[in-house]
């Protein structure tokens, strides 16, 4: 699952996103590392505010993040 690598890209810690869904950041990386629940899967892809399955999907092979600055870098095709 990529809910980490999503919180980095929009900024938020696992603690943030643990109170935003009202859980503790040790039940929310329970969750995360193991099975969670369809609610909670709903709960994380809300308060992310991206799909479900974005959080299962492939990373994006043209996003990169810088690992100095952690800035999110898209490379795109014209």
């Amino acid at each position: 699952m990529r809910v980490l690598e999503v919180c980095r890209q929009k900024k938020i810690t696992q603690k943030e996103l643990a109170a935003k869904i009202s859980m503790s950041p040790v039940g929310l990386s329970k969750a995360v590392n193991g099975n969670p629940t369809k609610e909670t899967l709903e709960k994380i892809a809300s308060a992310l505010e991206v799909s479900v399955t974005e959080l299962f999907e492939k990373p994006n092979s043209c996003v990169f993040e810088c690992p100095k600055c952690k800035t999110t870098l898209v490379v795109r095709e014209n």
